[in-house]
Order: C-alpha cells, then sequence, then structure tokens
C-alpha cells in the first residue's frame, strides 16, 4: 500500500493537523493623536520581539489605509481621526523603521480618487507630508493604483493556487521590497465585517486592472474607478493581461467574493508587520459613504508580526469573536476573512493560542455594536 492509499483510508480526525502560525500582539493605550504615540509604539515593538533585526539595512514598504476621496469628511473632522490611517502615527512609525535602521521606507497605498502621486492625495488630506518625509533617513511615496514609478508590473501567486485567482498582478513596490507593513485603521466594513490588517491589503490590486474602467486587453494607467465590477460582483473581467478568475459564476455575493480575494493577496504577498490604529475611528462602517457612521475613540494600539493573530485581538477588541461564522456579526452576510486566511496557514485567529502583551484585552476591549447605537 502506498502512501497515498493509506492516508486515504486513515479517518481525518487522527491525521495529525499542521497549527496555523501564531505570534505576540501587543495592545497600548493612546487617548488622543494629541499624544505623541512614538514612544508607545516604540515599547509596543519592543514588546513583539523588537523590529531592529526585521528592519536594519532594509528596504520597508508600508501600505497605508487612505480609503476613497480625501475631500470627504465626516462631521467636518479630518480623514485621519475618522477613517484613514493618521499621519502622526505614521510619522512615528517611519521615524521608529529610520531608527531601527531602515536603509529605504516607501509609503504606498492604491489612491484612485485622484489618479495623482500619492503626496498630492496627502496633502489634500491635510496631511504635513514635508514632516512624514523628515522622520527617516530615505521615506519615498508611491500611488500604486496604476505600475506608478515602475515599467512593468509584478505577478504575484496564490500558494496552492487559489480560489478566486491563481495570481494577482501588482505595482512591483509589493514586491520590490524586503519588509511589508500593514498600516490599517480599527473599523468595521460593509462588506467584510471588519477592515484590519487583512483587509487593508484588498487596496494592493491596482484599478489599473481590477477597476471599473480598467481597460479590457490592457491596464488603463489613468484609472478613476473603484473595484467594485471585478471584484465585488463578478460583473467584469479584470484587463486581459492579468490572470483571470479561476470559476466565473461560482462565487456571486460580495461578502463571498472580496473576503477570498484578501486571504489570497496575504497568501501571495505576505505581511511581515501589522499595526491598528485604534486611537480614533468610526463605528458602523468604513467610510463617509456608509450612512449612520459614528465617531469613536476606542483609545487603542495594535500591533504584531503575524496578521492574523494581529486582526484576531483587534476584532475582540472591538466586541466580536474572531472565530465567529458567516451569519455572525460582525461577519453576518460575509465569510470570516481571518478565517479563510487560517486555512492558508497564514496564522491563526485562535485567541487561546494568541499570547497578548502591554495592557489586558478586556481592558482594552471597546464594544463597535454597542457604540453605533
Amino acid at each position: 500500500m502506498t502512501r497515498r492509499e493509506w492516508l486515504a483510508l486513515v479517518p481525518a480526525a487522527v491525521l495529525p493537523v499542521r497549527a496555523a502560525p501564531v505570534s505576540p500582539v501587543a495592545v497600548a493605550k493612546v487617548a488622543s493623536y494629541r499624544e505623541d504615540p512614538t514612544p508607545v509604539l516604540r515599547t509596543m515593538f519592543d514588546r513583539i520581539g523588537g523590529i531592529e533585526g526585521l528592519m536594519r539595512n532594509k528596504t520597508v514598504t508600508v501600505k497605508l489605509n487612505l480609503t476613497g476621496n480625501p475631500g470627504s469628511r465626516i462631521g467636518g473632522r479630518p480623514p485621519g481621526v475618522t477613517h484613514f490611517t493618521h499621519p502622526r502615527l505614521v510619522e512615528a512609525a517611519v521615524h521608529l523603521f529610520g531608527r531601527a535602521g531602515a536603509k529605504r521606507v516607501r509609503l504606498v497605498e492604491s489612491a484612485w480618487a485622484t489618479g495623482g502621486p500619492l503626496e498630492e492625495f496627502m496633502l489634500h488630506s491635510g496631511w504635513n507630508v514635508r514632516r512624514i518625509q523628515n522622520a527617516a533617513p530615505l521615506v519615498e511615496f508611491e500611488n500604486t493604483n496604476n505600475r506608478g514609478s515602475y515599467r512593468e508590473y509584478a505577478r504575484v501567486k496564490v500558494p496552492g493556487g487559489g480560489e478566486m485567482f491563481a495570481a494577482y498582478d501588482l505595482n512591483r513596490a509589493y514586491v520590490d521590497t524586503d519588509v511589508f507593513v500593514s498600516m490599517a485603521k480599527l473599523k468595521e466594513h460593509e462588506t467584510c465585517g471588519v477592515t484590519l490588517a487583512l483587509k487593508n491589503c484588498f487596496g494592493n490590486t491596482p484599478a489599473s486592472i481590477y477597476g471599473d474602467d480598467a481597460g479590457a486587453d490592457e491596464p488603463n494607467e489613468k484609472p478613476g474607478k473603484g473595484r467594485v465590477e471585478a471584484i465585488h460582483f463578478g460583473k467584469r473581467a479584470p484587463a486581459k493581461s492579468a490572470p483571470q478568475e479561476i470559476h466565473p459564476g461560482r462565487y456571486t455575493e460580495p461578502g463571498d467574493r472580496v473576503s477570498r480575494v484578501v486571504a489570497e493577496l496575504c497568501a501571495a504577498r505576505p505581511i511581515d508587520l501589522s499595526i491598528i490604529d485604534g486611537i480614533e475611528t468610526v463605528t458602523g462602517g468604513e467610510g463617509p459613504w456608509i450612512k449612520g457612521l459614528r465617531v469613536v475613540a476606542p483609545g487603542v494600539l495594535i500591533a504584531g508580526r503575524n496578521p492574523v493573530s494581529t486582526d484576531a485581538v483587534s476584532t475582540a477588541i472591538m466586541g466580536y469573536d474572531p472565530r465567529a461564522p458567516k451569519g455572525v456579526k460582525p461577519f453576518a452576510t460575509c465569510e470570516n476573512t481571518l478565517l479563510l486566511a487560517e486555512k492558508l496557514s497564514i496564522g491563526s485567529a485562535d485567541l487561546s493560542r494568541i499570547e497578548i502583551a502591554g495592557i489586558p484585552l478586556e481592558d482594552a476591549r471597546f464594544p463597535f455594536e454597542a457604540a453605533a447605537l
């Protein structure tokens, strides 16, 4: 009998299961952006094992969360206080990366609302770009909504072949790097339940290829729309220059499609460090286009090396079960991206396996559903 034949006969329950990886997650309290988050973030990095070995002499690419139009406001507040990563936290992180020895820090986001350089998008959002640029020896910016400063795209393959796409074409900034950081906002999401370190990487996909006005055959290097038709609904295909959907029509609900795409993107382009900005944010959705949002101040920062573990702790802080199945809030109408990522062996969403460093989970908890009432 061959090994394959023997495995087919043995009940699955008695076969050894490879546990998804975990790593410590640091949680800290920061009352508001009036405080300098730098010393708090430095201590958090120390609590998860330090970042010097990760950063020294490396190119570090940081994916920000700057979703939507920079001119949109919630209650007249700056977007960094509500639904964007806050510039003061970005400046603190860039400074600490530089102190840890990073030779280059590149800030990236697929800023489709303006189509121009990322620095212009930040200026329209009210950011002091010069302060961020001076926070480390060499700081660069890249709008990854098209091929940007590169001559061609990079193709990243999904381990195991994927369910939605076998590979994705991305701006080369995501692969021409040594370290990839996902710097997200602590928020709920209309389509995916929560939007944290994993969901932040949905924005890795360039609208030039996956957008509603992408080219049919070749990328449209001046896209002006989001990725609703191709990824949320599957009503159009990406540009034919990129890998096409494996089983068109298999997944028809946005909550099933987007969650799977996010998990695949994070398997194809792994995250090395996750930082979640929960100092001030919104509850009820991810951006100004969602009706009924409320501005809240959980006053927390979360950081970890494993994105699934970091998202699990963040989801629990929001008052939700990170292992909740589809049909249970916050994943009422969608697949749980954390569990999909766990199946891809990216990391574990099991809180019993995750060491929480810093303040206890109960002291950090801020129930989003109650805050929305």
